[in-house]
């Protein structure tokens, strides 16, 4: 299965591609401009890569709630869903961008190739946890995983 994910954020939104459904990589960072231009950026990558799943990581709180950044990001892939073939599903993306940063500093890029990437890189990780299945729940909209209808 071939999966995109999305680390979305206010200025940025990392993207990820696992190919087979096995592993992910970092692929590109979309730099926010509007909902419209932001969709489409997203569709054009859905297109290219013939995505059949979009996984969007829902940042959650220690507690497991949802707070004002994931009302925001639930919006957000409420409209993407509208505009995109493929189905999505959200996933906890607790400490996502900690776990970046620190792959990041392992392989060495640091200072401004770090700040570049780094929403790139935890897309992947939000992908990977997905494709790991830790912590999966059925899909249920009071869940950080959620199946998200697009019509």
């Amino acid at each position: 299965m071939r999966l995109l994910g999305l680390d979305v954020g206010e200025k940025r939104i990392g993207v990820a591609l696992s190919e087979e459904g096995i592993l992910a990589r970092p692929l590109t960072v979309v730099h926010r401009r509007s909902r419209m231009e932001d969709f489409a950026a997203i569709g054009a990558l859905v297109q290219s890569h013939r995505i059949e799943c979009v996984v969007v990581g829902l940042p959650t709180s220690t507690e497991g709630g949802i707070g004002s950044q994931a009302r925001r990001v639930k919006r957000f892939a409420r409209g993407l869903a509208r505009t995109v073939p493929a189905p999505l599903v959200f996933v906890d993306e607790s400490y996502t961008t900690v776990d970046a940063l620190d792959i990041m500093k392992t392989v060495g890029k640091t200072g401004r190739k770090q700040r570049e990437q780094v929403d790139a890189v935890a897309a992947a990780v939000i992908l990977e946890a997905y494709l790991n299945r830790e912590g999966a729940t059925e899909p249920n909209d009071d869940r950080p995983e959620i199946k998200v209808e697009g019509k």
